[in-house]
């Protein structure tokens, strides 16, 4: 059945199959069912772990690992993506991470998104005018002091001394000194890639919300909240930026130093990566999209890989099939969404579906084109 075009546009299924894994078992699938047909791969991510190298693998270019800091401030290798026509792509996580941090360690008081900063300088070095930043996964609640003082901002007390730009500086900022702000920045376009709206503070904020999942106890959110209240009070007087715009809370508050440094604009990781490897230009007359990921749930509705693949699908036009390793009830209604295929069978246990990953997802990618090659 020649003549037919398939898109694979899958997340990775975290610890068992990339986004290339999930294309070449569809692809197999569907030549089985459908000789001759055309496969199109568009790897894809939500801006989170992963992101980077399923950008570079779509658009082509360059995944440059260097040297940065930690969120302790110790020298690790980080990667960023560097991509074609001047475009660069960095994730926080890969320099400020909390995975990057052993469970003692881990205090988003003591901690900073210096590395991230050294990351967006070596795109600026490399010539990048266009760069996408991911801020899921930081440890950090620096309020993004660190990553722009990698990038020449100061932050300054009382007396004109400058900090490190960790969690327990916000409550001393008293100026930023932004005579040493890289000069390319003002030549270059930002784009945050954050599928969070939290504000900067308050219950729904930067530290309330996630400074627990970093470490911070109780007394640890209250110090850090009061000493971003302090810095929010520094950052509206300095550069005029309303700390209640959604997604300044992202990674820590570096979404506000994003917008208010970098002139970011915001936008759903998911919306980003979609327009990087150029999701939408692919489905043009695609008979089929098939999409995926680990696990569906109520929260794939939320700037998750399936329900952005399954509304561009939507608006073009094309059915969308996600294959799936798993599915709670609140992901049966995604708009978009054709059909939801689980790989795993009956109630097995999660070691064996991890186990047998590929064979499953093998199996799935077979029921779902022996059904297409009866309705298309």
């Amino acid at each position: 059945m020649a003549g037919k075009k398939f898109v694979f546009a899958s997340d990775s299924f975290k610890g068992t199959l990339s986004s290339q894994d999930t294309a070449r078992l569809l692809s197999e699938a569907a030549s089985e069912h459908f000789p001759g047909c055309e496969c199109v791969s568009v790897p894809m991510a939500d801006g989170g772990e992963g992101t980077t190298a399923a950008v570079v693998s779509a658009c082509g270019g360059e995944l440059r690992r260097v040297y940065v800091h930690d969120p302790l401030g110790r020298a690790i290798q980080a990667e960023l993506g560097l991509l074609p026509d001047g475009r660069a792509i960095v994730e926080t996580a890969a320099a400020s991470g909390l995975p990057l941090l052993d469970a003692g360690e881990r205090d988003p008081r003591r901690t900073s998104t210096y590395g991230t900063g050294e990351l967006i300088r070596v795109a600026l070095d490399a010539g990048a005018r266009e760069v996408s930043v991911a801020l899921g996964g930081s440890a950090t609640n620096d309020g993004g002091m660190g990553a722009m003082r990698a990038l020449g901002a100061r932050f300054l007390d009382a007396g004109g001394d400058e900090f490190e730009g960790t969690g327990a500086d916000l409550a001393r900022v008293c100026k930023i000194d932004l005579s040493g702000l890289d000069d390319r920045l003002a030549q270059t376009t930002f784009v945050a890639m954050c599928d969070v709206d939290n504000p900067l503070l308050g219950e729904m904020g930067a530290t309330m919300v996630f400074g627990p999942q970093k470490g911070a106890d109780v007394a640890a959110c209250a110090e850090l909240e009061a000493g971003m209240r302090n810095y929010a009070r520094v950052l509206a007087d300095a550069l005029g930026f309303d700390t209640t715009t959604p997604g300044a809370g992202a990674a820590g508050g570096l979404g506000a130093a994003c917008q208010a440094f970098l002139g970011a604009r915001m936008k759903s990781g998911v919306e980003q990566v979609m327009a990087l490897v150029g999701l939408r230009e692919a489905l043009a007359g695609a008979s089929v999209c098939v999409t995926g990921e680990g696990h569906a749930d109520a929260q794939t509705a939320r700037g998750k890989v399936v329900s952005g693949v399954a509304a561009a699908c939507a608006d073009a036009g094309v059915p969308c099939v996600a294959i799936v390793g798993g599915m709670d009830a609140g992901a049966a209604t995604l708009r978009g969404v054709t059909a939801m295929v689980p790989t795993q069978i009956d109630a097995m246990p999660l070691d064996e579906i991890l186990s047998r990953a590929e064979e499953l997802y093998a199996l799935a990618a077979r029921r779902v084109f022996s059904l297409l090659a009866v309705r298309i």
